[in-house]
């Protein structure tokens, strides 16, 4: 058994098979799931895990050369959108009604237990060399 990283196996395979390019769906418990995608699903209860936590994980496994969240993110959930502004100084914003159609091409979703809304960034892998 790792005794390290990401310890969900699921999680860890699907990141383990992802390029230069792929989309990675991270959201909250309430955004819709595009058909297509893997979904690996870690929502256990209503705020876990947290948008945070999973976020911080998966940053400390993915190289990540951009980020896309909605622009409702601003007004309707401030802590999220710190959260991604820390992260992401260059990140995209787009109309919630947009990031939901990009999501129906990211090769993996990461659905959290958030329960706040707009909670929800669309990861652009990068390479690392």
């Amino acid at each position: 058994m790792k005794k390290a990283g990401i310890l969900n196996r699921h999680l860890a395979g699907a990141l383990a098979e992802l390029g230069h390019g792929d989309g990675v769906l991270v959201c909250d418990a309430g955004m819709p799931i595009p058909d297509g995608p893997r979904v690996v699903d870690l929502a256990f209860r209503a705020g876990v895990p947290t948008f945070a936590e999973v976020l911080d994980g998966l940053l400390a496994e993915l190289v990540v050369e951009g980020a896309t969240a909605a622009t409702e993110v601003r007004e309707a959930n401030r802590e999220a959108s710190e959260l991604l502004d820390g992260h992401f100084p260059s990140l995209d914003l787009v109309a919630h009604e947009r990031l939901k159609e990009l999501s129906a091409g990211a090769r993996l979703v990461v659905r959290t237990g958030e329960a706040r809304p707009y909670a929800n960034v669309l990861l652009r892998c990068g390479v690392f060399f």
